[in-house]
């Protein structure tokens, strides 16, 4: 068995900008609300290899994995995957952005197994991604349309 998730969202703001705030891994702490800090570890050609660190969780544990990140600007896309994989037999995700008259539809899909040792199962991280996925997208979409209105131009009043 495996999980599976997709989830997308649209923000109303230019490609170039979801796209910038989106890849720029040094600054995901403030971006994401989950995550501590991010590390990177080595770049080589476009992939970055980073370890992120989450806020403790409710228990007061704190994770913290290696991943490998390439993004493909021509393309739109985004692969990366789980180093160190902690509870998951395999950790894959996709991001994909598409320019729409709304705005940039922003999609992650991920695929993924968990060790038969790991605490939760496939359905539980199933749900536990879905839930987060929509958390999360929500809040950086706030954050990059809130960027892309202060960057915007004051209009001009006439007399």
């Amino acid at each position: 068995m495996s999980g599976h998730t997709d989830n997308s969202i649209t923000i109303d703001a230019p490609l170039d900008l979801v796209w910038n705030i989106t890849n720029d891994l040094e600054n995901w702490p403030s971006l994401f609300s989950e995550y501590a800090s991010v590390e990177v570890l080595a770049r080589e050609g476009d992939t970055t290899t980073f370890r992120l660190t989450m806020h403790p969780d409710e228990s007061g544990k704190v994770w913290s994995w290696v991943s490998e990140r390439t993004p493909d600007r021509e393309r739109r896309t985004v692969t990366a995957r789980r180093v160190e994989t902690g509870p998951f037999a395999h950790m894959d995700i996709r991001w994909e952005y598409e320019e729409t008259p709304a705005g940039v539809h922003m999609r992650w899909v991920q695929d993924f197994a968990m060790k038969p040792d790991a605490p939760v199962d496939d359905d539980w991280m199933t749900a536990n991604i879905n839930r987060n996925s929509r958390t999360q997208m929500a809040l950086i979409r706030d954050r990059i349309e809130q960027a892309a209105r202060e960057r915007r131009p004051a209009p001009v009043l006439s007399d």
